[in-house]
Parts: structure tokens; C-alpha cells; sequence
């Protein structure tokens, strides 16, 4: 998948996270304001680099204003500015298809 335009999903409610996505020339560019990045920053990361993987992209900024969120929340916010990036509106493969 290739980033198209900047796209963001999420709130910045306790509980959930709001996640940026930019196209990118230089890999995976990403950035983590949490809080609870001592506690849990590299679990947010691991999950952020799975989506990622997963979805087929290697070029992108992102960057993640985190308030608590759960590993299944942050995966959810990066599935939605990735599709939101490509202009993919229809036809998600939500429910477990997206691993």
C-alpha cells in the first residue's frame, strides 16, 4: 500500500489514540507522544510495526498522540488513516481479514 495524501483517524479522548499518517521517502518515519510511553511505548510500537507490515507499507510518516489506548484500538486507528490515506472508503476488510 502506498500513502496517497495525509490522513488521521481517532480522537484524543482518554482511551483511544489519534494516528497521522503522511506519505514518506525515508522508510517508516514514526513518532510517539504518550501517556504511557514509559510503561507501555514499546508494546505501542511493536503493534504499529505489525499494522504496518501487515498492510504492505514501507514508506509513510506517522505519528501517534496516544491517551491509553488498547493494542486492538491503536491497530484499528492505523487500519483507518491507512485506508482513509488511499481514499478506500468501501469494501474494508474489517473483522479479522486485515492481520
Amino acid at each position: 500500500m502506498e500513502i496517497v495524501q495525509p490522513a488521521m483517524a481517532g480522537t484524543l479522548e482518554s482511551s483511544d489514540c489519534q494516528v497521522t499518517v503522511e506519505p514518506g521517502n525515508n522508510g517508516i518515519e514514526f513518532d510517539l507522544d504518550s501517556v504511557v510511553i514509559n510503561q507501555y511505548g514499546n508494546q505501542i510500537r511493536k503493534v504499529v510495526m505489525e499494522t504496518l507490515k501487515n498492510m504492505g507499507v514501507s514508506q509513510v510518516k506517522l505519528s501517534i498522540v496516544d491517551k491509553g489506548a488498547l493494542d486492538c484500538t491503536i491497530k484499528a486507528r492505523v487500519e483507518g488513516a491507512l485506508f482513509r490515506s488511499v481514499g478506500q472508503y468501501e469494501n474494508l476488510p474489517w473483522g479479522g481479514t486485515v492481520r
